[in-house]
Formats: structure tokens, C-alpha cells, sequence
């Protein structure tokens, strides 16, 4: 068991406890002191204690009178950021701990994208089966927030299509992707490789309903081009938006990653657009203040030794948009 036992500010005079912490970051989460009173198995005069003390050693109210716990002041704003990245550096001193004993226990936490997700499933495949005692949780994250996830230590390791702007991350390419068209197998063009935008002006795209800079780009081809782009049908996710092209509804312009498999099975057919020359540079990036647990070190090392790509450090330029889906 970790016991934190308490910080000190002397210019605050009071000290305050990471118990307290926890109690102010429940009662922010639920905006109710009786909520957080049953969440944390305490009484609701223990926590309202709790609160007041902090309200204390803080020398301004932390939530807005009247409003019971629903809002909270612009102290309590602060506050609950800080109390966040404490709370959350007392989880990682424990994982830290755990990994003494080896990569036989542990845990990876990791944040990408819809799309980005594929480009992993080949390494955490091979990870879990060399490491079945390793919990992997990987959160569904936008690109443009990754990098203060992993800043704010909620991510070990981030997935982005950008160099990130945040000086105190390591940038590590290790993959290349581009977009292509697909197409059911009966479509009038899947015998072909290639197509003119020109072609594509009937077409009806099932486009993702998640704007990124690349859905822009797309559309700025298609316009600079006079070709009109009928996207009629928008849809949540990349394996709804390939469902829906195999039952013969509409073509779409997706990662190449993404339909891999769909198009080796032959369930899909791929096919470059001429006019279109659009890829992205994917990075794994960590904080550069602090060494990768064991376990996520293997797991870049083992990302990193893709035999069909090399990765190498990323230099510091910028690269795409941190907007990126």
C-alpha cells in the first residue's frame, strides 16, 4: 500500500492530504456531495468537512454558493487540474512499483483514433501472446487531444498523423499510410487500379460523419477539380462506412490500413485516385521527462521492429494538423 501522506505549502500555512483530494475530485465529478458520499463509502457531513477544509487551506470557495456542488469557482477550476495530475502520478508510483517484479504484471495505457487502432492490432497481437499478464487499455482518443493526454499522465503513449507542438514529448514515426477508394467487387470500376476524379462525378460516397483535415482535403480535390462530391450518406465509424460499401450503398475514401484486410479477403476492392495523393505519417509519442514503464518500452520496441518498416525519431518540424480525427 502507497500512503501519501501529506503536502506541505508554507505560504498556505494548512496542509492538505491526497485523501482530501480524491473527496474534492468526486464531488466535482458527481456535483453532489451525497453522490461522492455513497461513491466514496464516507458520510455526507464527513465530506462537506472535507471540502470546507480545503476551502481553507485554497482561502476561496471552491464551488459557486448556491449551486450545492454543480459549478465550480474559478479556484475550484484550478484546483481540479492539479489535484488530477497529483492523483494521477500516486497511480503511477504504484505501477511503477509493480514492475519490479518484471513484465509479468503490469499495465499499458494507450490513446489513438478510430483509424490509427489498425495500424497497432499486429503488435498488440504479438504483445499479448508474449505477455499475457500485461493489461493493455486503449481509449478511443482524438488526435488534436492526445498530446495533453499523455502530458497530463492519462496516456503512457499517444497514436498522431502530426508532430506535436509540445517540446517536452518524443516523437517516434513508425508508420506510413495513404487514402484509396473502395468499392464493392461488382462496381463497374473494381477491375480498375487507378481512376481520373473526373470518373466519380455519379458516385455516391458514404463519408465519416467526424470532420478532420483530411475529409477537407478531399473535398478541396474534388471542388478544384469542378467535380461534385455526393456525400449522401454519413456515418460514425470506419467499419459501418466499409459495411455499408459491401452491401453495394456507396463507395468511400478511407485509410489503406483500414480496409487491409477487406481487400485481401476480396470483400473490397482499392483504387488510387489520380488526382488524390494524400498520406499521413503516423507517430507513437511519450513524455521525454520521464523513462516508459518496462512494459511500454517493450511494447514501442516492439511496435518499432516492424520487419517491413523501420521506425526512426521524428524530426521537430511541423507536419499535418493536430485536428486530425
Amino acid at each position: 500500500m502507497i500512503s501519501f501522506a501529506y503536502i506541505q505549502e508554507r505560504a498556505l500555512g494548512a496542509a492538505v492530504d491526497l485523501a482530501s483530494l480524491q473527496v474534492f475530485q468526486t464531488v466535482a465529478r458527481e456535483r453532489s456531495f451525497s453522490r461522492a458520499a455513497e461513491k466514496l463509502y464516507r458520510t455526507q457531513p464527513a465530506v462537506s468537512i472535507a471540502i470546507r477544509k480545503l476551502e481553507d487551506w485554497v482561502g476561496q470557495p471552491l464551488f459557486v454558493r448556491g449551486s450545492g456542488a454543480r459549478t465550480l469557482t474559478d479556484a475550484g477550476v484550478l484546483l481540479s487540474e492539479y489535484a488530477d495530475r497529483m492523483l494521477n502520478l500516486r497511480q503511477e508510483i504504484r505501477k511503477g512499483l509493480e514492475e519490479l517484479r518484471g513484465l509479468e504484471r503490469g499495465q499499458i495505457s494507450l490513446g489513438v483514433n478510430e483509424s490509427s487502432i489498425h495500424a497497432l492490432l499486429p503488435a498488440l497481437d504479438r504483445y499479448r501472446q508474449r505477455h499475457p499478464g500485461i493489461r493493455i487499455r486503449v481509449h478511443r482518443v482524438f488526435s488534436r487531444e492526445v498530446p495533453r493526454e499523455v502530458m497530463n499522465h492519462h496516456l503512457d503513449i499517444g497514436v498522431i498523423s502530426y508532430l506535436p507542438e509540445e517540446r517536452e514529448l518524443e516523437a517516434v514515426r513508425f508508420r506510413r499510410d495513404s487514402l484509396v477508394m473502395v468499392v464493392w467487387p461488382g462496381h463497374a470500376l473494381a477491375k480498375r487500379h487507378e481512376v481520373d476524379v473526373r470518373e466519380l462525378e455519379r458516385e455516391t460516397f458514404v463519408a465519416h460523419s467526424v470532420e478532420s483535415p483530411y475529409r477537407q482535403r478531399v473535398v478541396q480535390m474534388f471542388a478544384r477539380h469542378r467535380v461534385p462530391l455526393n456525400m449522401e450518406i454519413e456515418l460514425p465509424t470506419i467499419e459501418s462506412i466499409k459495411l455499408f460499401v459491401e452491401r453495394k450503398r456507396g463507395v468511400a475514401i478511407v485509410p489503406r490500413m483500414c480496409v487491409e484486410r477487406e481487400v485481401t479477403s476480396g470483400t473490397l476492392r482499392a483504387l488510387r485516385i489520380r488526382q488524390m495523393r494524400l498520406t499521413r505519417t503516423l507517430y507513437l509519442v511519450y513524455r521525454r521527462d520521464r523513462p516508459l514503464t518496462a512494459a511500454a518500452a517493450e511494447l514501442v520496441e516492439l511496435i518499432r521492429r516492424k520487419p517491413s518498416r523501420r521506425a526512426t525519431p521524428a524530426p521537430r518540424r511541423a507536419e499535418h494538423s493536430r485536428n486530425s480525427c
